[in-house]
């Protein structure tokens, strides 16, 4: 099969057409795509079914789908400028990978901040934590980066990062990375 067989308008190298063909062979129709992305409950013809998955695959509207992982963090105006408060947030999902074996490594972030003018919007961040699973990082390298780039974007007043990190050959890692902004002398409020 080639794409002239697919009959997708689309520009679809026909490698890719090909491959497409052999995956509805072999019943693999929603590799690469996201759950439901397919609905397999209905009955396609092959044609159908390649020019649907050359669709999902390759068409520039699936690379411009919000939920992909993002190194961009948003922000938005502090709704209370005049008062120094903590936004807390517990972050248990992330993951980035062993930069000496390539084995998934799994943390939960902790982070506390003072506002100053931004504050970081929580879908961006989430995109951007995301952004780490296929990199190689060293803990402590990876706990200052992932700080040094929201203080980069919210300049807060204080901000602190803990990064706990599971358990790697029998050893808990534990790291913390902290940034106050020249001449803030507040308090950092209570948990």
């Amino acid at each position: 099969h080639g794409v002239d067989d697919i009959g997708f308008a689309a520009a679809v190298r026909p490698d890719d057409a090909d491959e497409l063909a052999r995956d509805v062979d072999r019943g693999r129709i929603d590799e690469g795509l996201e759950t439901g992305e397919l609905d397999l409950r209905e009955t396609h013809e092959k044609n159908d079914t390649i020019c649907a998955l050359a669709f999902l695959r390759f068409s520039p509207l699936r690379s411009s789908l919000p939920s992909r992982p993002s190194k961009r963090l948003e922000t938005f105006a502090n709704p209370a400028r005049e008062r120094d408060y903590r936004i807390h947030m517990e972050i248990p999902e992330f993951t980035c990978l062993c930069p000496k074996t390539g084995q998934p490594d799994f943390a939960t972030l902790v982070l506390d901040y003072i506002p100053d003018r931004l504050c970081v919007e929580l879908k961006s961040l989430k995109l951007y934590v995301w952004s780490y699973r296929d990199e190689g990082a060293f803990h402590e390298a990876v706990t200052n980066r992932i700080l040094d780039d929201l203080v980069r974007a919210t300049k807060p007043r204080f901000m602190k990062l803990e990064a706990r990190f599971n358990v790697r050959g029998g050893i808990y890692t534990t790291v913390v990375a902290e940034h106050r902004k020249k001449g803030w002398r507040g308090e950092l409020p209570a948990r």
